[in-house]
């Protein structure tokens, strides 16, 4: 039974060493440098700590994943789930070894453990951002760690996955892209790139000690084909993006770091083509579970030889500068870029940051629902040509407000920055809701019958919850929604917002989620555990209407620059004056943020009348069926009353 265990996890390791060993030989990071040096111990512990950290953080991500969405409760998950907090444990541990060894590295000394050791070691950890960002990351495994072995619930169990897939960012930061002048898009990149091959190799792993344990071998492979499937897609997407940033030129293909980002793309491609082999012959024609165990444990080595050759990857100089050198501009200075030319009609639809972490979500969410689409047509159920209309037409929206023009040049125009909010909390959102996506989750896949949960399974559960049950009510939506103008423009998050890449991204998320749950409540199609009369609705709406106005007028008559430090400090010569700036964009957040307020006023006004020719055309059936019986009942009572009245003498 740990047999198959046992082959997997030395094939992983040994696989991982050999390319950690070929990556740090090629690329000279196993060399004493001129300067600084901590000697071979540091030189080799680092990455080797950062491989293990690499690993043990995949098969907790990866374990996870396969716990909550592959296997049903019972022996296999529970004994998979031990397995999953051993892992974490190393995780934990090894990060604290790796930031030793970082630590070390840093200050360029062999290691010695003197009186000031203490201190400096403090100071590192929490004064600079290097030693910070690795205190999140090991602070983010522990709590991961302590929930999955504290509780089994799908819920904490959830819980503990997205707190574990968290740690891909102070990662991410901690990497070549955290000086790039390409910032956003290098961190999204890593940060997939660390979550899908963490899925990939972790899921891979997990998989066959589940099926070492009992569990149905038939259900684990083809559910772990289909997260390989996009992992290794969505590992492709990132590799490349990637690899432009910090390679540049064909030319520097040959550079050692350029060797090494080919090496990872041909095992990229033969892994790519043993999942094909997976989906269509050894998963149609299941043989003997050594069989398996062999192709998972090929598998298996090179996915580790890969890591490993990444983790070498991360300890090579790139063949480009990365960082920003020489005189720097103020808007270079704060954001890491020169400053575009002036905002016009024309480079608003020419300028292009990509966000690659929407643009995929667009991207792939939309491939999803037409495939849903499709498979309702071929069963022979309808689905609205209107609903894919509006869900592409959502998608297009969301991929150039995260990325178009607004988004390139909201980081420095308040006005730009106003758009990008409002497409993003009144036009987006409506377009998803009239999609109906949780519909066509519940209607195109099909129910699981061993207990699991699928995508279906919980899409539901989430819809169902006593969470999205506060607030998703049409009242909490609707108090969050308005409150979150005030808060985020007048608090700290602004800042956070404008000055992090965390931060914009995490604005992004939760305005479209409060404009989602705001729509939902007004003008839902999914199923929701409140339906709120139509003169309800209307009022709320009204309400925010008359809020988005308060606060437009406030912007527009306001005289303080809101974070002067950023918006005011850039440097630009072109256009208005950043205070003149920031109160047009007063005058977008009241005058065009109303016009999806009107658009949704005609929805509910329309939603009201379909619902009361619904009601009337109820009334009418049930009246011919039991021949007006109703409204005799309602006649009779009236008499009655009328007989009761006492007559006049």
């Amino acid at each position: 039974m740990n047999r198959p265990r046992l082959i997997v996890s030395l094939a992983l390791v040994v696989a991982a060493i050999a390319g950690l060993w070929f990556a740090m030989e090629l690329g000279g990071a196993s060399h004493a440098g001129e300067l600084g040096d901590a000697g071979e111990l540091v030189r080799w512990g680092t990455p080797i700590t950062k491989l293990i950290v690499s690993l043990a953080g995949a098969m907790v991500i990866g374990g996870l994943a396969v716990c909550l969405y592959v296997l049903p409760p019972g022996s296999p998950a529970n004994r998979t789930l031990n397995v999953v907090v051993g892992a974490g444990i190393i995780w934990s541990l090894s990060l604290v070894g790796h930031i030793l060894f970082t630590y070390f590295t840093v200050v360029g000394e062999v290691p010695t453990f003197d009186d000031g050791f203490d201190a400096n070691f403090g100071f590192f950890l929490t004064e600079t951002s290097l030693g910070q960002l690795m205190l999140i990351a090991t602070g983010l495994s522990v709590v991961s760690t302590t929930v999955v072995a504290i509780s089994r619930r799908p819920f904490w169990l959830a819980v503990a996955f997205l707190i574990a897939v968290a740690s891909a960012w102070p990662f991410a930061e901690m990497s070549h892209s955290g000086g790039t002048s390409s910032h956003g898009l290098a961190i999204n990149a890593l940060v997939l790139h660390i979550v899908f091959v963490s899925l990939w190799t972790g899921g891979l792993a997990t998989s066959v000690v589940a099926m070492a344990c009992g569990a149905n071998r038939v259900d684990v492979l083809r559910r772990y084909s289909s997260i390989a499937l996009l992992s290794i897609t969505i590992v492709s997407i990132t590799g490349v993006a990637s690899a432009i940033i910090r390679i540049g030129t064909v030319d520097n293909l040959v550079s050692e770091y350029g060797i090494i980002v080919l090496l990872k793309a041909a095992g990229t491609v033969i892994l790519a083509l043993l999942g094909t082999r997976w989906r269509r012959v050894i998963i149609p024609r299941l043989g003997p579970v050594k069989s398996i165990v062999g192709f998972a444990v090929l598998e298996t080595a090179i996915l580790g030889f890969v890591v490993g050759l990444a983790t070498g990857l991360a300890r090579t100089a790139p063949p480009i500068e990365q960082t920003l050198t020489g005189p720097m501009t103020p808007a270079e200075i704060l954001m890491g870029r020169v400053l575009p030319g002036e905002w016009t009609w024309t480079t608003a639809f020419t300028s292009w940051k990509i966000d690659l972490i929407w643009t995929l979500f667009a991207v792939f969410t939309s491939i999803f629902y037409m495939w849903g689409v499709e498979r309702l047509r071929r069963r022979g159920d309808a689905w609205p040509i209107h609903r894919p209309i509006m869900w592409l037409g959502a998608m297009a929206i969301l991929v150039y407000t995260t990325s178009g023009g607004v988004a390139v040049y909201g980081e420095f125009l308040f006005s730009a920055h106003m758009i990008e909010h409002m497409l993003l909390t009144m036009l987006i959102p409506v377009g998803i809701v009239l999609a109906a996506p949780v519909t066509l989750v519940a209607r195109s896949i099909d129910a699981r019958r061993d207990g699991s949960r699928g995508m279906r399974e919980w899409f539901l559960g989430i819809i169902h919850s006593k969470w999205i049950g506060f607030v998703g009510h049409p009242l909490v939506s609707t108090v969050v929604f308005a409150l979150s103008l005030m808060v985020f423009y007048y608090s700290p998050l602004l800042s956070w917002a404008s000055t992090t890449h965390l931060g914009h991204e995490w604005m992004i998320l939760h305005f479209l989620l409060a404009g989602y749950l705001f729509v939902q409540a007004l003008i839902g199609v999914d199923p929701s555990p409140h339906r709120t009369s139509y003169p309800v609705r209307m009022i709320l709406l009204m309400g925010t209407m008359g809020f988005h106005a308060f606060f437009g007028l406030a912007l527009m008559t306001g005289t303080s620059l809101l974070l002067p430090e950023w918006f005011g400090a850039m440097g630009r010569t072109w256009g208005d004056s950043p205070l003149v700036d920031q109160q047009v964009g007063g005058a977008i957040a009241w005058g065009i943020g109303e016009l999806p307020t009107l658009l949704l006023s005609a929805l509910v006004v329309r939603s009201w009348i379909r619902s009361d020719e619904r009601e009337s055309k109820r009334s009418d059936r049930q009246a011919a069926r039991d021949h007006d019986a109703e409204l005799e009942e309602y006649n009779a009572m009236l008499e009655k009353l009328e007989n009761r009245r006492p007559t006049k003498r």
